[in-house]
């Protein structure tokens, strides 16, 4: 059989293209994915309780897209959440990102009340702060006040996640999540459209790329039997490293590993999230039924731990968004040039690029729209 598109990885790129290329070009579409599932990190499932269990880590989607939240719309109804993130700081659970309220929780009422008339006098109301532009910036009471949540809610989730110092990483890491917040809002984002897929991830794209001009193949490496498939042209969603052999070498990538328990008890913790920056070897603590609303007598959780990402032992999550690994990326982003478009690289993976999922949504959107539709024509 003959496939207009290999692509490579079922995740967010993979089945997006799948499924335009199938129903708007009304081309045949190979999927093959080396894991035995679809979704990618996104995947989920109902565990013997029948509790939804977020397999990779808490997938919350938010996006100030309403292009992107209607597309994904067409594959699932959506349970409207707000996620709420509580930090352990001083034996005390706080709001993150540190805002006003976690200010006066933390300080004594009058100096909270002083901090916060010199933070909006400074910056003014409503404002995001990176934490380094805070310590940079911060003079006075108020640099105290910064390199203490520097030091409480940021150095030591970032050293345990990243296993590097906050100022050791590309700003733009530190930044997706400001270091104050001005504000009372205790949300953890404040996209104009957040939610959880009503069904699941998996479900949402089951639905994606249930269609006649897709196929999908699971649990096999694309290296194993593409000389064996006959097609046109490639996307590639996975790591750009290894497509090319690691001919420039290997390029760094942080990995998870999860623990999940289950409690016989209704709720394990008050919100879905519980950061640990300073105890423990875990980052956090998820419970799901928090973030699907499910009414269950028993609970899930799930205990995260960072580690080294090392081939075949366990899954490449973050690119490492360092100055040296970028010099090595665009050696293969050139070598990826010299295909002519013959090869498509779209994804976290495939362009070494910490995305949020409605970041990869919006990508691949565009490389559809901007690249594959063009070159078809």
């Amino acid at each position: 059989m003959r496939f207009d598109y290999l692509i490579v990885g079922a995740g967010y790129s993979g089945c997006i293209l799948a499924e335009r290329i199938a129903t708007q070009l009304e081309k045949r579409v190979l999927l093959v994915e080396r894991r035995n599932h679809i979704a990618g990190n996104a995947y989920d499932y109902y565990d013997e309780n029948g509790i939804l269990v977020h397999k990779y880590g808490p997938h919350i989607f938010h996006t100030n897209s309403k292009k992107v939240w209607d597309y994904l719309s067409r594959f699932t109804e959506w349970r409207l959440y707000y996620h709420k993130v509580l930090a352990v700081v001083d034996g005390k659970k706080i709001p993150v990102p540190f805002n006003l309220n976690s200010l006066k929780m933390i300080f004594p009422e009058r100096y909270a009340e002083k901090l916060e008339q010199l933070l909006i006098e400074k910056y003014g109301y409503g404002v995001k702060i990176p934490i380094l532009k805070f310590l940079e910036d911060a003079e006075g009471e108020l640099k105290v006040l910064a390199e203490f949540i520097y030091e409480k809610i940021y150095y030591g989730y970032t050293l345990k996640q990243w296993n590097l110092k906050p100022e050791e990483l590309d700003p733009g890491v530190t930044a997706r999540v400001p270091g104050i917040f001005i504000s009372k809002d205790d949300r953890y984002f404040q996209d104009k459209y957040q939610g959880i897929p009503k069904h699941g991830y998996t479900k949402m794209f089951e639905k994606m790329i249930n269609h006649p001009n897709i196929h999908v193949l699971l649990n096999t490496d694309y290296k194993d039997i593409i000389d064996f498939i006959k097609f046109d042209k490639l996307i590639f969603t996975g790591p750009i490293d290894y497509f090319f052999d690691y001919m420039y070498g290997e390029l760094p990538y942080r990995s998870l590993r999860f623990k999940f328990e289950r409690y016989d008890v209704e709720f394990f913790q008050e919100v879905a999230q519980v950061n640990y920056p300073n105890e423990y070897d875990y980052t956090r603590i998820t419970e799901f039924k928090h973030l699907t609303g499910q009414v269950n007598p028993y609970t899930v959780v799930a205990y995260e731990y960072p580690e080294a990402y090392e081939i075949g032992a366990n899954e490449p999550y973050y690119p490492i968004p360092r100055e040296e690994n970028l010099e090595v990326y665009r050696k293969y982003a050139n070598e990826a040039k010299k295909l002519n478009g013959v090869v498509h690289f779209v994804g976290r993976l495939a362009d070494y690029k910490y995305y949020n999922m409605d970041q990869i949504v919006a990508r691949a959107l565009s490389v559809f729209e901007n690249e594959i539709v063009y070159s078809s024509v």
